[in-house]
């Protein structure tokens, strides 16, 4: 992988970054933009797609049909309407939203569209109700300065978010409806980014543009990142789903590595065989019957299911399925993917892993015996129910035969590793057109205006924002890339200055990723419970000292988080005075010994009794105090 230069290969990498909005309504109802997992009933659908006006049908939303699913959606009572259930016309787009688009457009130097119109775009996997999502420009055209060049904005639009998907059991999808309807922005860049490194700075930049306007979401799942990869000699890959910043440079490397060795293979079995003989000598055989005693517990169990086992012949194939891509990634995953996607199996099995999975050399001997394979053929073994391999066999030969074109248009999905999964084919012109239930919105002079207001400040000026509150530097610096930087700024305006913006700024920034290290979860110090911990120390229930211990046990699951905050209940002073002098005490021997030495050993002591219910620096005056008079 280091030895690729992406220079030479002609890397082009383009961004479209997805973020929620943090409006007070939907993008097409007075509902709130709120998530819930309470419902009270459900309602159920089956999708299918539609000609467009051209005569033509969408291929990834005819590949979506082709599954067969009934989609059941969760219908919560506090964020969901008739809208989301697709049985009212959409209201007016929110304006509240739209603004935003503009003022991001206008951060970018871009040219605000005269007249906003909402188009429908096709989308049956179940995410939406409708059958597409509606989406409109806002903007066009900006830019974004980056130390590698600069960097095209092409569009800014503001869509509706999907349904929350629940769980996948195979012929049925549960989605909840609280998210459908929640406004989102989507700001694509143009193909000038032509490194991992680019890109991962590139996307920064853009969300962190985004958190300084103060109205986006904040949370996993409220942004993520598509990446659209090409090198030289392939074509425009779409990977969906990116949530982590930090993995968007592993995900352009090894998709770039993967499109390399997919065109290496394409010179190698050009130089061994041709398309027409590949196809001439796909054999398809039952093999059913010579597993019927197999170790293979895949095998076996199939074949119990009344399912069969399917032997595939593939000419000079030998050694392709197993050329690696990327790490733990072969050209034979590429075509499981393409099994799994589209004939519903779990997969293949192929002649250059095997002896494997229970198989033995003497059922791989009989496979090829019934195959006729010479020495440079290949074979591929699919077992399930008939219909299903029916399928399977026509979606490998397709994807097999496509190896000679190098590189699929496809739309993949981001694996938590960094390497990446088939997940349909790329749609095309077909599946956008008009909403006819949406008039347009022409933009005013007025409109821009309020905009306007929303335009997110430089980091520069923000850091001196911040500095004004008397916090450091450095935390500024942090805060800045934090999305909670909008809590920070809330939080110093109800509890400052009697809690100092300092102890806000490090509870937020410092004491969130140290409950990590101590084998907390952070994902449970939600805002609210930031706020009600920092409301105890503005009412003088609890001290600054205690915030740790308090969110440490907390992010463990150790109570509810008014009874932790009960047990570091601040002492009072005379309770303080006994405990300091009571150690002194216990230890007057040692102390007598250690002389000028003995502050940091009752120190010690004393802050191992009453940590997290007593200002330090109170017991340090009292401890120095007591120590004169003995």
């Amino acid at each position: 992988m280091s030895e690729l230069n992406y220079k030479e290969l002609g890397l082009k990498v383009g961004l479209e970054i997805h973020q929620q909005l943090n409006t007070k309504s939907k993008l097409f109802c007075n509902c709130p933009t709120l998530l819930t997992d309470e419902y009270k009933f459900t309602i159920e659908r089956f999708l299918r797609p539609v000609m467009s006006e051209v005569g033509e049908v969408d291929v990834a939303a005819l590949f979506e049909w082709e599954k067969g699913k009934k989609y059941i959606y969760r219908i919560p009572e506090k964020s969901t309407c008739l809208v989301e259930y697709d049985e009212e016309p959409p209201h007016n787009l929110n304006e509240e939203a739209l603004k935003i688009g503009i003022a991001m457009t206008l951060a970018f130097g871009g040219n605000i569209v005269d007249e906003i119109y909402v188009m429908r775009k096709e989308v049956i996997d179940g995410s939406n109700t409708s059958g597409f999502q509606r989406t409109s420009i806002v903007g066009l055209g900006g830019n974004l300065n980056d130390e590698e060049g600069e960097i095209g904005i092409q569009t800014i639009a503001i869509e509706e978010d999907a349904a929350r998907k629940i769980e996948d059991k195979g012929k049925e999808i549960i989605y909840n409806l609280d998210r459908l309807g929640i406004p989102l922005i989507e700001i694509s860049t143009a193909p000038d980014i032509h490194s991992p490194e680019q890109a991962k700075r590139v996307a920064f930049k853009i969300g962190q543009m985004l958190r300084l306007t103060g109205k986006v979401k904040r949370g996993l799942g409220t942004i993520r990142q598509d990446l659209n990869v090409s090198i030289t000699g392939g074509v425009k890959i779409e990977i969906k789903g990116v949530q982590e910043l930090d993995l968007i440079p592993m995900i352009i490397k090894y998709e770039v590595l993967r499109q390399y060795n997919l065109l290496k293979i394409k010179e190698e079995i050009e130089k061994k065989i041709t398309k027409e003989e590949i196809e001439k000598n796909f054999i398809i055989k039952d093999l059913t019957d010579l597993f019927k005693n197999t170790k293979s517990k895949v095998i076996l169990s199939a074949i119990k299911s009344n399912g069969k086992v399917y032997g595939i012949k593939v000419a000079g194939f030998r050694g392709i399925f197993g050329k690696e891509l990327v790490p733990k990634r072969r050209f034979g995953t590429e075509v499981s993917d393409y099994v799994k996607a589209l004939a519903g199996l779990g997969g293949i099995f192929h002649s250059d892993e095997l002896p494997n999975y229970g198989i033995t050399e003497e059922e791989i001997s009989k496979v090829k015996e019934n195959l006729n394979t010479s020495t440079n053929d290949a074979f591929v073994l699919i077992v399930g129910p008939k219909d299903k391999l029916d399928l399977a066999t026509n979606v490998i030969k397709e994807r097999i035969l496509y190896a000679f074109d190098g590189i699929p248009k496809e739309t993949r999905g981001a694996n938590e590793d960094g390497t990446t999964k088939f997940l349909r084919p790329q749609p095309g012109s077909a599946r956008m057109y008009p909403e006819t239930d949406v008039m347009p919105t022409r933009v005013s002079k007025q409109l821009i205006e309020e905009a306007k207001q929303l335009i997110p400040p430089t980091p520069e000026d923000k850091i001196k924002s911040l500095l004004s509150t008397g916090i450091s530097e450095e935390l500024a610096k942090q805060l800045i890339n934090n999305p909670r930087i909008d809590l920070f700024e809330d939080l110093v305006k109800k509890y400052s200055p009697k809690v100092p913006p300092m102890i806000i700024a490090t509870t937020i920034e410092n004491t969130v990723k140290y409950v990590k290290t101590q084998g907390g979860n952070p994902d449970l110090i939600t805002d609210d419970i930031i706020d009600e911990v920092i409301n105890e120390i503005y009412k003088g229930n609890i001290n600054k000292d205690s915030i740790p211990e308090i969110l440490t046990e907390y992010s463990r699951g150790n109570g509810k988080i008014e009874d932790i905050i009960n047990k570091y209940s601040m002492i009072s002073d005379s309770e303080l005075e006994k405990i300091v002098r009571e150690t002194i005490e216990e230890n007057k021997e040692e102390i007598y010994k250690r002389k000028e030495k003995a502050f940091s050993l009752v120190m010690g002591r004393v802050m191992a009794k009453v940590r997290g219910k007593a200002e330090g620096k109170k017991v340090a005056e009292l401890i120095k105090r007591e120590l004169q008079i003995i």
